[in-house]
């Protein structure tokens, strides 16, 4: 694919009150545009990576703004051509006047995500990597971010690489073969051939395997706090947040919609939501409350559901529980609340691992954390089960992904059937070129323009 001869810019930084704004502008003619429009130093003849104060100016000469001029030749820049960033003064004003000024100089506006797209198509990163950036922008965690700044520095993009590269050897030799078929001369190592797909299987099958934590470390993870009226949600919600959210009263029926907050554990964002108490009610706006707590449930990637500790759960509560166990999603944490109101000899004995209940007091938890430790180390454990794969670069956070490492592993087992059954090396062959499709569709070696098209259109403009 070839990249677009027309020189783009776009204001790279957002809109509103600030120190500076940047605008900035790529192409061919970059420097020469800029220059038309700087008042200061001759742009044409600075070297790359100087740094000039100057003014933009408008075309009859009136100044615009006073700005430095940071300019990126041909081929070190970001996006692989000539580059020119012009650093205002915030707000939205004078950076638009700016902006303007470049595309009556000749520029044109940029597309959402065209700088980023460019890098790629001049091989300043590959498609894995320029993905990577999108997420480090939309970043909610420091999980996040860790997980998107690795991607971005590539070993994600190395070990897949290198995964193809050996894919590609084998299927070349396989190929090979056929073109000596009556000779019956075998240039693949089977050995070596059984080996490599066991690797690969292994590998892709860990990569899918990450997706649950990939995912959730990418959109956080939604807990739903369920439970009977009066059972402690909401001062449960304060607890798990540390502030004031939710509004607390002994007035069955208080929460009547949902009831949002989110707080960092460890790294990952929580997304927590207390809904209104399930029951069975005449009330009408109750009732919608109570209508729109079983949505949130089924939309949760973790419910958990508090009872008052001094009334035990009832028969109606048991079976919804048994219910949503059975459905196999999403995943409960019981938790028997108001254990304040106990005398210490009744206070249920641990954080409950052998009967899977975890016993607290959330009235407690609100000033001391320690309280509800159990339960933030039992929403971690659930989440995502061994975090510490974060800080690597192995884990899957983009759905686009997802889907062709599922298509290449489906691929390789079909190779390995084949190479088990002895068949042909025709259909071997056939099994790897797939899988060699499949993951270099990820870092872009294979791809199309409507597939580019879609990846960068969901960038922001100036990026």
């Amino acid at each position: 694919m070839q990249v677009s001869s027309d020189t783009i810019a776009a204001i790279a930084t957002a809109r509103g009150r600030a120190a500076l704004s940047i605008v900035r502008i790529s192409g061919p003619e970059a420097v020469a545009i800029a220059a038309a429009c700087f008042e200061g130093a001759d742009l044409r003849e600075a070297a790359s990576h100087t740094v000039h104060v100057g003014y933009v100016a408008s075309r009859d000469g009136t100044r615009i703004d006073q700005v430095v001029a940071t300019l990126f030749r041909a081929p070190r820049s970001a996006t692989g051509e000539d580059v020119v960033e012009c650093s205002c003064h915030g707000g939205d004003f004078a950076s638009r006047l700016i902006l303007n000024r470049m595309l009556e100089a000749g520029a044109r506006p940029a597309a959402p995500g065209e700088f980023t797209q460019r890098a790629f198509l001049n091989g300043k990163m590959d498609l894995a990597q320029a993905e990577a950036v999108a997420d480090l922008i939309h970043a909610s965690s420091s999980l996040a971010h860790r997980v998107s700044v690795s991607h971005l520095q590539g070993r994600y993009s190395e070990v897949l690489a290198e995964l193809r590269a050996d894919l590609l050897e084998l299927c070349a030799f396989l190929e090979l073969e056929l073109d000596f078929s009556e000779e019956d001369v075998a240039f693949a190592d089977r050995e070596r051939l059984e080996a490599l797909l066991d690797r690969t299987e292994r590998l892709l099958d860990e990569l899918l395997r990450s997706w649950r934590l990939g995912r959730r470390v990418r959109d956080g993870v939604r807990v739903v706090i369920g439970g009977r009226p009066n059972a402690g949600k909401s001062t449960l919600l304060n607890a798990l947040l540390g502030s004031d959210r939710a509004i607390v009263s002994p007035v069955p029926g208080t929460t009547r919609d949902e009831v949002e907050g989110e707080a960092e554990i460890d790294g990952l964002l929580f997304r927590f939501t207390d809904t209104a108490g399930l029951r069975d009610t005449a009330d009408a706006i109750e009732t919608e409350g109570v209508l729109r707590a079983e949505r949130a449930i089924d939309r949760s990637d973790i419910l958990v559901y508090a009872y008052d500790v001094t009334v035990g759960m009832d028969a109606g509560e048991q079976a919804f529980i048994e219910a949503i166990a059975e459905r196999g999603a999403p995943p409960v944490l019981l938790v028997a609340n108001k254990t304040d109101l106990l005398k210490q000899e009744d206070v249920p004995i641990g954080d409950g691992e052998s009967s899977g209940v975890l016993a607290l007091s959330a009235k407690r938890g609100f000033r001391d954390e320690k309280e509800i430790q159990p339960l933030i180390a039992r929403l971690l454990e659930t989440a995502g089960g061994d975090l510490s794969l974060s800080e690597g670069s192995l884990v899957v956070t983009n759905e686009r992904h997802r889907n062709h490492l599922r298509q290449a592993l489906d691929a390789v087992q079909a190779a390995r059937r084949s190479l088990g059954a002895g068949s042909a090396g025709e259909l071997l062959a056939q099994d790897l070129r797939v899988a060699l499709h499949e993951i270099g569709a990820i870092t872009g070696e294979i791809t199309n323009e409507d597939v580019l098209d879609q990846i960068f259109s969901r960038f922001c403009i100036g990026k």
